[in-house]
């Protein structure tokens, strides 16, 4: 039975890495899921069924290095709501976008207004209005799937403090927004989260 056990619990891991939407986490609980499920299968002598999911580990661990060991060559442009690129990102990401913040409005004004690229591709938004002290109040700081490992996220926040940004607060975001805050340096106070 704890034979059986271990089984399904290597299985159960590999079904939830595809539930991540980070890369990195999908990679590191893929892993640790495959490496279980060789166990179980070296134990029950399946060994075809071993060698495919020991593969599958090697293959984790070499993407998983590239994914961490290169560097992202990442740039800030600020854009405005006119913007035909601005507006295809919107319309492209608008449903995950309000996954993270429910109350995001496409057609808000916004001071504030950047997207985040890794060379040619869009890695994210941030969209929000002047605060106190030279601060941003953030509406949306958003990444795509392909960029959530915080990597875009640190880059934007030393782009923003090079240009005396340094003060962020976030009023408005969902549960699933919260970890990347405070992995970020956001701290809570009250209903806001705070950064510097």
């Amino acid at each position: 039975m704890i034979i059986e056990l271990i089984g399904y619990f290597g299985s159960l891991l590999v079904v939830v890495s595809m539930l991540m939407t980070s890369v990195i986490k999908l990679r590191i609980i893929n892993t640790i899921g495959s490496l279980i499920f060789t166990v179980y299968a070296l134990i029950i002598k399946s060994y075809p069924t071993a060698l495919m999911n020991f593969s599958l580990v090697l293959i984790n661990v070499y993407n998983l290095y590239r994914l961490l060991k290169v560097q992202k060559d990442y740039s800030v442009v600020p854009v405005s709501a006119d913007e035909a690129f601005y507006q295809y990102f919107l319309s492209r990401f608008e449903k995950n976008i309000r996954r993270f913040f429910p109350n995001f409005d496409r057609n808000a004004q916004y001071s504030r207004m950047y997207m985040i690229c890794c060379k040619t591709d869009a890695a994210g938004i941030l969209l929000g209005n002047d605060g106190e002290d030279g601060g941003i109040n953030v509406a949306v700081d958003y990444a795509t799937p392909a960029y959530r490992d915080c990597s875009a996220g640190k880059h934007l926040y030393r782009y923003l403090a090079e240009r005396g940004m340094t003060k962020l607060s976030v009023a408005d975001c969902s549960f699933w927004h919260r970890s990347y805050l405070k992995h970020m340096g956001f701290k809570r106070d009250g209903k806001v989260w705070k950064r510097g």
